[in-house]
């Protein structure tokens, strides 16, 4: 009786002590795999060379500026009509800018210079006042100068000359803005057609597909769409830069006319 319970007691201890080995050791087996598979999937979510390089070159989507939405739409547009789009906003540019700065070296202030004319002339004489608008830039120095060189020829004479040569002033500051008011009125232009040409790409992707699908013709219609919207930017650009240096030129006018009325009653005074 006490070997059989001897035999059971070793039998127990022995079986306890295997089970506890084998659990022991699925325990490590499961915690490899475990961390074997922690590992493959550390290994399949980290990005490649080539992913850090897109990933590092593409800006976030919040930290996106204004300028890089404005190329890649650009480049979305296609080269075609955005580059004339681009040559007209270019060109019309250069165009204004050159006008708003001639008009503004034109601009004289015609009291400060009635009064040196009207002084030389007491102090000099007429060539004294032509001297001083020889020496002052302007259309109405200009204006001032043909009447003081044709005095002699009397007021008729005097006074012809500087409507005339007012009329070829007003040329000069009204130059080159047909060319502006084309570029703006080419400008949507070129963009619709742009327009008409995406909308008929992407019907003829619905021609070839037999279907009608949204990413078959968003293709040409955002084509469309770009193109149309950058032909309208750039006119409205040049509208605002039109209509600033009409205004210029209106009060250069204006102020030309008032001033060569004052300019011939010093004449007349200064004959009597």
């Amino acid at each position: 009786m006490k070997k059989l319970f001897v035999f059971l007691t070793l039998a127990g201890m022995l079986t306890w002590g295997v089970n506890t080995n084998v659990i022991a050791e699925a325990q490590v087996q499961e915690t490899e795999t475990e961390e074997i598979a922690e590992t493959d999937l550390i290994q399949d979510t980290e990005p490649t060379p080539a992913e850090l390089m897109e990933q590092e070159m593409a800006p976030d989507v919040e930290d996106q500026t204004f300028h890089y939405v404005l190329k890649e739409q650009f480049i979305e547009g296609g080269p075609e009509f955005m580059s004339i789009i681009l040559l007209c906003l270019i060109i019309g540019l250069g165009l204004c800018i050159e006008r708003i700065i001639y008009l503004n070296l034109s601009t004289t202030n015609t009291g400060k210079l009635l009064n040196k004319v009207e002084d030389a002339l007491k102090t000099g004489g007429v060539d004294a006042a032509k001297e001083v608008c020889k020496n002052t830039r302007g259309p109405v120095a200009s204006i001032y100068y043909q009447g003081l060189d044709r005095y002699n020829e009397g007021m008729e004479v005097v006074e012809k000359s500087i409507v005339s040569y007012g009329s070829v002033l007003m040329g000069r500051l009204e130059m080159n803005l047909t060319w502006i008011s084309l570029f703006i009125a080419i400008a949507p232009m070129l963009g619709f057609m742009g327009t008409v040409i995406g909308m008929i790409s992407a019907f003829d992707a619905i021609a070839r597909a037999g279907d009608i699908s949204p990413t078959i013709v968003a293709d040409g219609i955002k084509v469309a769409l770009l193109t149309t919207v950058f032909g309208l930017i750039v006119a409205v650009i040049l509208q605002v830069f039109y209509n600033y240096i009409v205004s210029k030129i209106d009060s250069i006018v204006n102020t030309m006319e008032d001033a060569t009325i004052s300019f011939m009653d010093i004449l007349i005074k200064y004959k009597k």
